[in-house]
């Protein structure tokens, strides 16, 4: 398949471009640079299957050429982005969902949605169902985000019924692995980064909110399939393992070697105490589970920081 993807620098959609290369699609991979990276790209210099377009998809974008599916990717995705790029991140989540369904419909295309688990809120359930409608705030500091990516889904399901467009949308939990960015702002490269500078580690609150992380080879896995599917009602991604912030942090400073010393903070308004995904729906529908230990996958990730901190 010839498959466009927004955001297609940045941090899970350059891995994603692996797996699909791997598989023999071609790709055009068009990003901004705002968060993303050429650097994430720059091993695909001279493939004749992939090809970059700078383009901020919140904007029209003319390719005229056939095209098989369209994964919409493109957002700020982490606190420090959205509440530094907050009318970027409401542009790319409406005008930039309205031209990468547009580009597919024209080209009669399938298209998936990259959703987030943040549409769940401060959820008042656990885990998390794909039948629950959340509890967000619709104003708060997060809402640029929550509310760009639920609109989404809302605009996603409106071009599915009023066109017949062949849609999916993924919900993707918490995420990490190499290619993160270190000044990222969410707490595995922020505790990597400071392991490596042996520097305490950061907690918010009183560090018993929990997150479920997902290694990166897992989730492109996942969204590969649910990309091959005829699934069109959102799905989780994510990893069910449940883990504390104080875990987390023992995690790192196993892997790391260094003793665990913190620092506290106030916990920022908003923030989920609790987030962790049901993925009954991807079991059965897509035989998907990740594999990938948090262990494991923190050693990889830091394996890479400590690489690339240069």
């Amino acid at each position: 398949m010839k498959i466009v993807i927004t955001g297609g620098a940045g941090f899970i959609a350059s891995h994603l471009t692996d797996l699909l290369i791997k598989e023999g699609h071609e790709i055009i991979c068009v990003d901004n640079l705002i968060t993303g990276s050429l650097h994430n790209i720059k091993h695909h210099e001279g493939n004749k299957r992939f090809r970059f377009i700078k383009h901020d998809i919140s904007s029209y974008l003319e390719l005229n050429e056939k095209i098989d599916y369209v994964l919409h990717l493109a957002s700020p995705a982490s606190p420090v982005d959205y509440n530094e790029l907050p009318i970027e991140t409401l542009e790319v989540g409406s005008l930039g969902t309205f031209n990468a369904l547009e580009l597919a419909l024209k080209n009669k295309a399938k298209i998936l949605f990259s959703s987030t688990s943040e549409v769940y809120g401060d959820p008042l359930i656990s885990p998390q169902t794909e039948e629950y409608w959340g509890n967000v705030n619709p104003i708060g500091p997060r809402s640029v985000y929550d509310e760009a990516k639920r609109f989404s889904e809302a605009t996603v399901m409106a071009y599915h019924r009023h066109y017949g467009l062949d849609t999916r949308i993924i919900r993707i939990f918490n995420t990490y692995g190499p290619r993160m960015r270190k000044n990222d702002g969410r707490v595995v490269p922020n505790f990597i980064s400071q392991a490596l500078n042996n520097e305490p580690f950061t907690i918010y609150g009183n560090g018993k909110q929990t997150r479920s992380f997902c290694y990166v080879s897992d989730l492109v896995d996942g969204i590969y399939k649910v990309m091959l599917s005829n699934i069109h009602s959102p799905i989780n991604l994510g990893n069910p393992n449940e883990f504390t912030m104080i875990e987390l942090a023992e995690v790192v400073s196993k892997v790391a070697g260094i003793p665990v010393k913190t620092i506290d903070k106030p916990l920022p308004p908003d923030d989920p105490k609790q987030r962790r995904p049901d993925i009954l729906k991807a079991k059965k529908e897509i035989n998907w589970e990740p594999v990938v230990q948090l262990e494991e996958g923190i050693s990889k990730t830091l394996e890479w920081f400590r690489d690339n901190d240069k």
